[in-house]
């Protein structure tokens, strides 16, 4: 994996500096539970820096987390072998997080869970993590790439008001 010498020299920077060059960071995870995790603290960080509001972080770790499951179970079946991408745009007052596997590719409607049904056990428990995604983030895509594989989109606006 290449690394951007600029994002070694991040934590060295202000804040004003970080959100007025646009940074990418690129991690490469095994698609092995428990990597999430990796993504959702170098997230957090990245997002702290820029000035998000604790509430925000909780809500980006969620998603981060959510979307790296999917990557993990439906893209890549959990073969470590395969790498989960997942690469941290910074931009003026955004962070862009995409989330790239190897799998076939979304292939039903996102539709929104039906609360009552999952809690009188009815339907099954799993299934919201698409869901979430869309709820916690300011703007997501869901795209399959040509050839093999998806790229989760998603972007989350620093509020300054």
């Amino acid at each position: 994996m290449e690394v951007d010498e600029k994002f070694h020299a991040v934590g060295e920077r202000s804040r004003d500096d970080v959100m007025n060059d646009r940074q990418m960071i690129e991690l490469s995870l095994p698609s092995s539970f428990g990597y999430e995790k990796v993504a959702m603290e170098s997230a957090a960080a990245v997002a702290k820096m820029m000035g998000f509001t604790l509430d925000r972080i909780e809500d980006l770790k969620t998603a981060v987390g959510e979307a790296c499951g999917n990557a993990i179970e439906h893209g890549n079946r959990q073969n470590a072998s395969v790498k989960v991408l997942v690469v941290l745009t910074v931009e003026e007052a955004k962070l862009q997080i995409d989330v790239h596997d190897e799998g076939g590719g979304i292939k039903r409607e996102i539709k929104q869970p039906n609360i009552e049904e999952k809690l009188a056990g009815k339907d099954t428990t799993r299934g919201w993590g698409m869901f979430l995604i869309k709820s916690l983030m300011d703007e997501v895509t869901f795209e399959t790439k040509p050839g093999n594989g998806n790229v989760t989109r998603m972007i989350i606006h620093l509020r300054t008001s």
